[in-house]
């Protein structure tokens, strides 16, 4: 288990974990990055990706839970918490928005299912973008909330209500069985009261996120993971990157730094205990 600091998301080196100080990584790596980059960053840094646990800070780092799943020999499915479904067709490559597809790109990624999407990537227009072929073909599965849609959409494949998603992830872990999971988790998941990230809110709790760990542990074996999600101050290397970020980004009404630490090192402290034991 160790914490890769790219921002420095957490200090105090949460949990005692070992740091490895990637900041100079951070600027370069946030939100997207071209494929040379990445080459070079996971040469530089397997030993650490391939840590059986990991936690790093924004969610603009989460399309590196791709390069860690390079590191894992045997079969999985990735069973992601987050606010977007990431399965975004169109370019950047490697990116935060499109990280799932490059999961699946991997011969031991078996298939990938995404909870608690709450934003409106999963919804006709925008799901255009989205890797249907991928959803059509079973490999990939995405959970939006839609206690808020017409009613009609409710019917939309893989849809949740907050009185019905627990049966529905019981259901799935029927149907995963005792395959091996890799478990990654997205603070932008959480409602807005439970986590400050750099994305819209989602609409999870940690009490939802904490009963879903035990569910899963009870019936299967997590053979990794990673949490990331907390609020960094942005901070880029590439003209392009920092315009592509500023207009994909939401604009925030974010409480004074020592209160977004103090709500995410809570958050933290009760879900790396649930994802690691």
């Amino acid at each position: 288990m160790e914490y890769l600091n790219l921002d420095d998301a957490w200090r105090n080196k949460p949990f005692d974990l070992p740091a490895i100080d990637a900041r100079d990584w951070g600027p370069r790596l946030r939100f997207s990055a071209p494929p040379r980059l990445i080459a070079q960053f996971y040469r530089e840094c397997e030993t650490h990706l391939a840590s059986s646990f990991l936690l790093y800070g924004s969610g603009d780092f989460h399309y590196l839970t791709a390069l860690r799943l390079r590191c894992v020999a045997e079969p999985i499915i990735v069973v992601s918490f987050d606010n977007h479904p990431d399965w975004d067709v169109r370019p950047p490559k490697w990116g935060c928005g499109g990280w799932v597809n490059r999961a699946l790109e991997l011969s031991q990624v078996r298939r990938v299912s995404v909870w608690g999407c709450g934003n409106f990537e999963c919804w006709w227009p925008h799901q255009i973008f989205g890797n249907r072929r991928a959803e059509r073909a079973g490999t990939l599965e995405v959970h939006p909330w839609a206690d808020e849609r017409p009613v009609k959409d409710r019917q939309r494949r893989g849809a949740i209500l907050r009185d019905n998603w627990r049966q529905h992830f019981e259901q799935f872990l029927k149907e995963v069985g005792a395959t091996k999971l890799y478990v990654t988790i997205d603070l932008d998941c959480l409602r807005v009261q439970e986590a400050v990230t750099n994305w819209e809110s989602g609409h999870f709790t940690i009490a939802d996120l904490q009963w879903a760990l035990g569910k899963l542990r009870e019936s299967s074996r997590i053979v990794g993971g990673d949490i990331c999600g907390a609020y960094s101050p942005p901070r880029y290397a590439r003209f392009k990157q920092h315009l592509a970020a500023e207009f994909d980004h939401p604009k925030l009404q974010l409480p004074a730094t020592d209160d977004i630490r103090t709500i995410n090192l809570a958050a933290l402290a009760k879900l790396w205990p649930a994802l690691t034991e």
